[in-house]
């Protein structure tokens, strides 16, 4: 069994929530709710920034847009003080045509602009999310459900597309277009503009007054929505376990909970969204009716011309149109603010360095084989590929170390077994090897330097390895073949195939190794072995295999055994061991008990120096024989 913590482990399990390493998930997402409103929008605008010449045009179109229309009621009154005089009606008709189809033109290209500035910064907000979780630590992305992390970049980034792109612009020209109609407004009529402002100021005091609440409650109803995504995840996942622990209902009513959730968050914002759109509306309208009487008597005083009240009720008309443009741009604004405030959570996750951690990185080069190298090649047998020096680490700060003083020495060549009871420490080892985990205390060295001497992708281009679960990647048989070498030739894939005893297994698929893995009914046998077969192209120094006999039939245990063997005569090979077999034909055993070596030596030794050894072989031996399949705590 896995001896790292629940928020680390690899197996999916069925549970509503996910333990949080301090330090990481926890105190991101209260950074990202605590951060301010200004500081959020500022997330919003560089989003924006690379595309600022887009932006900068659909803008102009914009204006120009909204020029037109500004146009369109004077030319109409032009039209009208025509048909009372001598001139002809061509002139101000040709004009009010004009002004009709090229303002239909602009729309559309801008419309287009628009449009696909807006999918652009979707696709730069998702590459920057996907990047940083693929950047990110272990434990920052162990830490909280998948299925959240899936929602921020599938559901967060829609909603930074209008809020992002369109909803600027608009802010833009919705104030150009505002102020623009109550100055020509003014020019016609200055008691009827009066009458106007006062209207909109009513209307603007209560939708400022509403609109935080809209992005309150589309926050909320992300983060529900991510909740729901975990634990729908972790259920798909975890299926088999919920049906046969008979917990169907239970885990339909943590899923439904998170979703009733979120629509009372959406509900709540709907609502908040629709007061302010018949605010707005009613207010618009009510002022119209009241300009209507007002101008109407004026008229009737000979205080204002026909046409010009014909042109302000145009005006006033056209008024709804940028008043519901800001009403809708800043409503949009707010549900982009949300989202940007939990994208900036993500953005403040732990990320693993690019380069070493102290001093500079030795130069690796490519030996004749494909392996990676220090300098002056692969070293003296006499120097350990890998030494653990007083190392002390623990999964959290907050946490009980998971590992107290651990030295271990891995020679250069040889097979190398870590015994002991759960929560020994022995993923936990290989969780330092392979820099999922940073010591707290001591020093781990490779080819003789310290790990701060080299990068992340430096060290782990001297390892392969495979897991207990052997997680399944996307794609087809041959993809995952090649995951780790994805430049591995045809002879060298068929010899790694050989070497498994996976040659012509996948021969009578209709598509060979062309078709996609999680279309065939691959055992979970011959997923060790096609993970086995991974590593195996990756011509590592050090294989690390947790666990690869824990739940395995026959034919694989033979082939992992095989694996080992040969991997031993020309590298190294560290095994979390759960089977009998494993451990008699290992070099060197390690005892673990609780973070710490307890004994080394060879299974004859052990037998006879350790009383924990023998109670563990023991073990074994009994499970061994009375389920072959079954895994057991070595």
């Amino acid at each position: 069994m896995s001896d790292a913590p629940a928020s680390s482990s690899r197996t999916a399990t069925p549970t509503t929530t996910t333990p949080e390493p301090a330090g990481t998930t926890a105190d991101a997402d209260e950074a990202g709710s605590l951060l301010p409103r200004g500081d959020r929008l500022r997330i919003l605008l560089d989003l924006v920034r690379p595309h600022r010449r887009t932006l900068g045009l659909g803008l102009l179109l914009g204006l120009f847009s909204t020029a037109l229309a500004l146009a369109t009621p004077m030319v109409t009154k032009w039209v009208l003080d025509t048909l009372g005089g001598d001139s002809s009606l061509a002139q101000p008709v040709a004009v009010l045509l004009t002004l009709f189809v090229v303002g239909s033109a602009v729309g559309y290209v801008q419309w287009i602009v628009m449009g696909t500035l807006a999918e652009r910064i979707v696709l730069d907000a998702r590459e920057s999310l996907v990047r940083r979780y693929l950047r990110a630590t272990v434990a920052a992305i162990t830490g909280r459900p998948s299925g959240e992390l899936v929602t921020r970049v599938t559901s967060d980034t829609v909603l930074l597309r209008e809020a992002a792109s369109s909803s600027l612009v608009s802010l833009v020209n919705g104030t150009v277009a505002l102020v623009g109609t109550l100055v020509l407004m003014g020019v016609l009529d200055l008691v009827l503009l009066g009458t106007t402002m006062a209207a909109i100021v009513v209307v603007g005091a209560v939708m400022g007054a509403l609109l935080p609440g809209i992005g309150v409650a589309e926050k909320a109803s992300q983060e529900a929505l991510g909740r729901l995504g975990g634990t729908l995840d972790g259920s798909l996942r975890a299926m088999r376990t919920v049906k046969s622990s008979r917990a169907e209902a239970r885990q339909a009513a943590a899923i439904l909970g998170a979703a009733r959730e979120a629509r009372d968050h959406s509900v709540r914002a709907v609502r908040t969204t629709a007061l302010a759109w018949t605010v707005a509306w009613g207010g618009i309208q009510l002022a119209i009716i009241v300009i209507l009487g007002l101008g109407a008597w004026r008229v009737a005083q000979g205080e204002l011309p026909v046409s010009s009240l014909v042109a302000f009720l145009l005006y006033a008309f056209n008024i709804v149109s940028p008043i519901t443009e800001l009403t809708q741009s800043l409503t949009q604004l707010q549900s982009g603010v949300a989202a940007a405030a939990r994208i900036s959570e993500v953005q403040a996750m732990d990320v693993e360095p690019d380069g070493p951690v102290h001093g500079a990185a030795p130069t690796a080069r490519a030996d004749r084989d494909g392996g990676v190298r220090r300098d002056g090649g692969p070293g003296h047998d006499d120097v350990p590929v890998l030494e653990l020096r007083g190392v002390t680490a623990a999964y959290g700060p907050d946490r009980e170390p998971a590992v107290r003083d651990l030295s271990l020495v891995v020679p250069r060549h040889g097979h190398t077994a870590l015994v002991g009871p759960s929560g020994a420490g022995k993923t936990t080892v290989f969780s330092l090897l392979l820099r999922f985990l940073e010591p707290q205390a001591g020093e781990i060295r490779l080819d003789g330097r310290p790990y701060g001497t080299w990068s992340h992708a430096d060290v782990r281009a001297r390892f392969a390895y495979v897991e207990q679960e052997t997680p399944v990647v996307p794609g087809t048989i041959r993809e995952n073949l090649l995951f780790s070498n994805p430049d591995a030739t045809e002879d060298e894939l068929a010899a790694a195939l050989a070497a498994v005893r996976l040659d012509g297994a996948f021969d009578d698929l209709p598509d060979g190794l062309g078709t996609r893995l999680s279309e065939t009914s691959v055992s979970g046998g011959q997923r060790q072995r096609i993970a086995l077969a991974r590593a195996l192209l990756c011509r590592p120094d050090v294989l690390l295999l947790d666990e690869a006999t824990a739940q395995v039939d026959g034919l694989t245990e033979a082939a992992v055994h095989d694996v080992i063997r040969a991997m031993a005569t020309t590298g190294a090979v560290l095994t979390v061991a759960h089977r009998l077999s494993t451990v008699v034909d290992a070099d060197t055993i390690v005892v673990l008990e609780e973070g710490r070596v307890r004994a080394r030596g060879t299974h004859a030794e052990l037998l006879a120096a350790d009383a924990l050894y023998r109670d563990l072989v023991e073990a074994l031996r009994i499970r061994d024989a009375t389920d072959d399949t079954v895994p057991v705590d070595a």
